[in-house]
Parts: structure tokens; C-alpha cells; sequence
């Protein structure tokens, strides 16, 4: 298997064990705050490690999960249960990522389990696997639909930007704080997505921004320079979606006091 292949695999894997447990009692563990982990995150995480490990036993993993295991220039960032509180409530929208960052080249893979749905990316063409079939994917803004990712964020995200009547009125706004939502982008189900700090190596956001850079997309931090060299991502379906965002996020930054931000 080629390192799409591995990762569409693993994806798989961990999504089979997500749709198997979902709707059954649980035993959780607390993490922070209101988040935690369950039963299903960690089998899950064993799966996904178990497809990894077997197809490329020399590379290294960082999971949620168990954490850190080998050193290599190749590492495998994996999230076995991308919306651990959705999946409890019996919410559907949660997806399994798993993603490679190599000097080859990056790959990713985005399960949405209840569906049946891979979407997954060779670091070229993204595609949407289900049910056996599979179809190249088109970006699309039409939906008009942006997600801004309220978890973690500070005054700036939660509260001024979510009531700025200008991108409220342009703009429907969700509230959808998984991976997902970053593959809705780049598959043509969303226009946008928004979130606050995102690291270059975390295991939430890096299959959902690999999938988007390669459609094409344009993946910038909120100046619109290039990702990770100042906090923030914004990720659109298309350059002019993208351009009318940045003219939203542009006085709301002026006017933050956050150093965060700047």
C-alpha cells in the first residue's frame, strides 16, 4: 500500500469501531473542563495504530489518545474520535482523522463513520470514498455556510466575531468544532472554516488542512499570509470567498487587544 492507502485504511479501521459503539453505554474519562474521552476513543486509537504500525512500523504516531511513540521524519498524527461530545449525545457529526506529514509529501484521510464516508487526499486530488465507490471532490462556496471553531478561543472568536452583523448578514455561521467541518470545505459542502490558535502538528485540525491545500485551496492564517506563521486559520472554498472573509476578520483584529492575535 502506497501512504494514502495506509492512511484510508487506518481511517477505516477506527471508523468501523466508532459506528460499532455508537449508541451504547460508554465509561468515560475526564480530560479538561467538559471534555473527556470514551471507551470508543481509545479502541478506536488501537485500531488505527494497529493499520499504521503494521504497514510502516519505522515511522513515528502521535495520537490523541496514547500519545507519542517513535522518532522519524515521517509522523502520523492521528484523532481516533474528532467530537467525543457529539459522539456521546448521539450527535452524528464526528469524524476519525488520520494524516502524515512526510517530506515525500503529506496524505490524509477523514472518516464520517455513520455515513459511510472517506474523504481523503494522495497530497494532490482529494476524493470521496463510500460504499466502494469513489468520485474526485469539487470545492464549492455555494452553500454559504462557515464554521468558526469556538473551542479553546479567546474573546476575539467568541464573542466579537460571532456578532459582527456584516458577516452574520453575508455568511450563515455554524458552530461545528471537529475536522469535519475542514473536510465539508474541501469537499464542497462548506464555504469556509475559522479557528483560533491551530498547531502545524496538532491532530484535531492537520488532516482537514492537508485535505483542503490539496484541492487547491486557499489556507491562510487571519492576515492571509501563510499558515502557522501567526495564530489563526481560515481555509475557503474558493479565492474571492476567501478575500471577502479576510475584509471581515480585518477590523475585528484592528480593534483586538488579545497579543495572541498579533
Amino acid at each position: 500500500m502506497d501512504d494514502a492507502e495506509v492512511a484510508v485504511a487506518a481511517a477505516e479501521a477506527g471508523a468501523a469501531v466508532i459506528r460499532e459503539r455508537f449508541g451504547g453505554q460508554l465509561e468515560r474519562y475526564a480530560k479538561v473542563g467538559t471534555d473527556f474521552a470514551t471507551e470508543a476513543d481509545l479502541e478506536s486509537e488501537r485500531a488505527i495504530m494497529a493499520v499504521i504500525q503494521g504497514a510502516r512500523p519505522d515511522d513515528a504516531v502521535v495520537g490523541e489518545e496514547y500519545g507519542a511513540s517513535g522518532e522519524a521524519d515521517r509522523t502520523w498524527l492521528v484523532d481516533p474520535l474528532c467530537g467525543t461530545l457529539n459522539f456521546a449525545a448521539q450527535n452524528p457529526l464526528f469524524s476519525v482523522n488520520v494524516a502524515l506529514r512526510s517530506p515525500s509529501g503529506d496524505v490524509a484521510a477523514v472518516a464520517q463513520p455513520l455515513t459511510h464516508e472517506i474523504f481523503w487526499t494522495d497530497g494532490t486530488t482529494v476524493f470521496i470514498r463510500q460504499n466502494g465507490a469513489e468520485r474526485r471532490a469539487v470545492p464549492s462556496a455555494v452553500s454559504r455556510l462557515v464554521d468558526i471553531d469556538v473551542d479553546g478561543t479567546g474573546p476575539f472568536l467568541g464573542a466579537q466575531l460571532l456578532t459582527d452583523e456584516k458577516l452574520r448578514a453575508a455568511f450563515a455561521l455554524r458552530v461545528f468544532s471537529t475536522t469535519l467541518a475542514l473536510a465539508w470545505v474541501a469537499v464542497g459542502r462548506q464555504a469556509a472554516y475559522i479557528a483560533d490558535n491551530v498547531s502545524p502538528t496538532s491532530v484535531h485540525f492537520t488532516a482537514g488542512t492537508i485535505l483542503c491545500q490539496a484541492a487547491g485551496l486557499p489556507v491562510t492564517n487571519f492576515h492571509g499570509d501563510p499558515l502557522h506563521t501567526t495564530p489563526g486559520l481560515l481555509a475557503s472554498a474558493s479565492p474571492e470567498t476567501h478575500t471577502q472573509l479576510l475584509g471581515f476578520l480585518a477590523p475585528q483584529l484592528s480593534e483586538s487587544k488579545a497579543g495572541s492575535f498579533e
